[in-house]
């Protein structure tokens, strides 16, 4: 029997910023980092914020907001998507690029961290509405960003169509072929092979390296419950299911409330009939779901589910100290495929439950990975096969696990503390040997 409830509003439930400087805090001590260096690190090197006007369809104008935030470049070009939200903040600006350089550090890739942001919900403009705003976001940074200095990438709500705009803005700008600015293209403009899926099948890739690493025994079936049903999500439970797992519930808004809603069937969901009811956004149409037999749930049930794991792959401050006292005793492991998605009280709450949290920066670092794979192909004009990518993508996380695991058991700490250990450690490195403290 279906069963429809009242929705929960989607929106982010803390400060990011203040969790990610916590979060360094906390491994700043334990490093002994000394004063300039943490100065140097809690902030970003770099802020641009801007205004854009665009012409609307209809002839009015209209001026966006935009962003865009340097972390630290002192391990290579900064590196980092571009959000398109109505609902996003500087403050979240500040944590993504904060946690891009850790997570670029911790997979050892020569980059730093950066992130950016139009204050626009895509949803309601028409495509030739985004694409002026795109490219009046490429305008206002163009002397600011490429391929040797910040190279961009889609994130939420943007795709590889907004790239491909972008990318034909700053080529114009500066008269000449840069593929190498920005990542996430469409694969006729020099787009990686692997590179849609490689964030999602990342989580799976780690949270199996951890299993594994932690000997800890899969049991006969894996069960998980998602949060999200965006890009990361959609291949996350794909490769969920590809190794043998089974998807319980995923949770999502419904674009005709903009509300959350959990979608869930004990016998495990049906990831091509939920895709059918799925528009551009991640948004699952909710009646669709009903007439299929799906229990529509509130949308913070997906943490209450009966499962192994949990995929927060949708926002920040999603898994909190009140809402993870729902949390099933089932649960073991939460698999980070969102940035910032637990907050450090939940962090503290879930260590006590024995749940072990795979961190964002580690657990979704295949995306970034893949991006500096694509940098690597546009920069040097050459073209890999989806197989070479996704082995290369798959040994190079499994050797991130491998050392942050290791880092784990010899001191004694959480996974988030290791990987953290790890990367503010060889960004502070960096900036010794530069001089710059």
């Amino acid at each position: 029997m279906t069963t429809l409830v009242a929705p929960d509003a989607v929106v982010p439930l803390a400060n990011p910023y203040d969790a990610a400087r916590r979060q360094f805090d906390r491994v700043a001590d334990r490093l002994g980092l000394d004063r300039a260096t943490r100065e140097l690190l809690r902030a970003p090197l770099r802020e641009f914020r801007f205004q854009i006007p665009v012409t609307m369809d209809d002839g009015t104008k209209r001026v966006f907001t935009g962003m865009r935030v340097q972390h630290n470049d002192a391990r290579g070009p900064s590196k980092g998507g571009i959000r398109l939200s109505a609902s996003g903040s500087a403050d979240e600006v500040r944590a993504l690029a904060m946690w891009m350089t850790w997570k670029c550090a911790i997979a050892d890739l020569p980059l730093g961290g950066g992130k950016g942001w139009i204050d626009c919900d895509p949803r309601a403009l028409s495509l030739t509405e985004q694409e002026r705003v795109c490219r009046g976001w490429v305008r206002q940074l163009a002397r600011n960003v490429g391929a040797d200095s910040d190279v961009p990438a889609p994130d939420v709500m943007s795709s590889p169509q907004h790239m491909a705009w972008m990318l034909d803005e700053f080529e114009t700008i500066h008269g000449r072929h840069t593929p190498g600015f920005i990542t996430g293209k469409p694969l006729p403009l020099g787009g990686s092979a692997g590179r849609v899926e490689a964030t999602g099948r990342g989580v799976i890739t780690v949270l199996h390296a951890v299993l594994e690493a932690m000997n800890v025994s899969a049991g006969s079936r894996l069960t998980a419950s998602v949060q999200g049903f965006g890009n990361v999500a959609k291949y996350a439970c794909r490769r969920f299911v590809e190794r043998g797992g089974l998807v319980r519930a995923v949770s999502s808004w419904h674009s005709g409330d903009e509300c959350a809603y959990t979608y869930e069937r004990p016998e495990g969901v049906d990831l091509d009939e939920l895709e059918r009811l799925t528009d551009a956004f991640g948004a699952i149409d909710k009646g669709g779901a009903a007439r299929l037999g799906y229990n529509v749930l509130p949308g913070n049930a997906w943490i209450e589910q009966p499962v192994d794991v949990l995929i927060p792959a949708a926002l920040e401050g999603q898994l909190t100290a009140e809402s993870v006292r729902g949390l099933d005793g089932r649960v073991r492991f939460i698999a980070e495929g969102a940035n910032g998605p637990t907050t450090p009280e939940a962090d503290e709450a879930l260590a006590a439950r024995g749940v072990t949290v795979i961190p964002d920066v580690l657990a979704n670092a295949g995306g970034v990975t893949c991006s500096y794979f694509e940098q690597v192909q546009s920069n040097t004009g050459s073209w890999w096969s989806r197989e070479k990518v996704l082995t290369l993508l798959d040994a190079s996380l499994s050797r991130a696990v491998d050392e942050v695991t290791r880092t784990a058991a010899r001191d004694g700490v959480t996974l988030r503390e290791a990987a953290n250990l790890t990367g503010v450690a060889r960004v502070a490195e960096a900036c010794r040997l530069r001089g710059w403290v």
